[in-house]
């Protein structure tokens, strides 16, 4: 089953200079889920932002002065310094931690390659 990842507000304003912070809500973290953030200038494709663990700790960041909080149900990624250049759409996206029996997985693989 598909758990929504979904943004808090779908609008957030501060002022320049001020601490801005973007929340989206996931009732299913898990230990091994990896998150990535994303910006969207109008026109443009999306540009990657960050990305980390459902603990929080960064996997990858492509920009400076962003800073991940992760809570029980509620992701955060914070902007120290907001700038009219923050000006955006934004997106998380979640990969799952994936639970299957490996052995079937296996068997099956072995199956479909020895006809």
């Amino acid at each position: 089953m598909c758990e929504e990842l979904k943004a808090v507000s779908t609008e957030v304003n501060t002022l320049t200079g001020d601490t801005l912070t973007l929340s989206y809500n996931y009732n299913k973290i898990s230990f091994g889920d990896y998150f990535y953030w994303y910006k969207q200038d109008p026109g443009k494709a999306p540009e990657f932002l960050i990305s980390h663990r459902a603990s929080g700790s960064l996997v990858e960041a492509a920009v400076d002065g962003l800073k991940i909080n992760v809570k029980t149900n509620q992701l955060q990624m914070i902007i120290s310094s907001a700038a009219l250049s923050h000006s955006a759409v934004y997106y998380c996206a979640v990969r799952p931690t994936v639970t299957a029996n490996t052995q079937s997985l296996y068997n099956n693989l072995t199956a479909a390659h020895s006809h």
